[in-house]
């Protein structure tokens, strides 16, 4: 469950909304630190064959079906997503996966 602004969201509610999409073959939302609202939505998702998207396309489709807060804030394009032997998405990995960018993002900012 992610906590934005003091609300619960439910993850695969997202997910559910992103499966929509015309482009998009597999997705997965996370919850990532935020100083605002103490969490925001991330979004994994991996592209059908052969199409592009932006994370503004993305974001803007979620517009339509979500209310502001369950919006991902962020969005990443995976090859594939990470799963266990039985195909379940393995959300802490991809939670690991964004602590590995966002470090390597404040180190490039540090050197900058």
């Amino acid at each position: 469950m992610i906590v934005s602004r003091g609300d619960k969201i439910y993850p695969r509610d997202i997910d559910e909304v992103l499966f929509s999409h015309p482009k998009i073959l597999e997705a997965c939302c996370i919850g990532i630190s935020d100083p605002d609202a103490g969490q925001a939505v991330k979004a994994f998702i991996v592209l059908k064959k052969g199409e592009h998207a932006t994370p503004e396309e993305i974001m803007d489709s979620c517009r339509k079906s979500l209310p502001e807060n369950h919006i991902p804030r962020s969005v990443d394009f995976m090859e594939g997503l990470p799963r266990n032997p039985i195909g379940k998405v393995l959300r802490k990995e991809l939670r690991r996966v964004h602590l590995v960018q966002s470090s390597l993002a404040n180190l490039k900012g540090s050197t900058q």
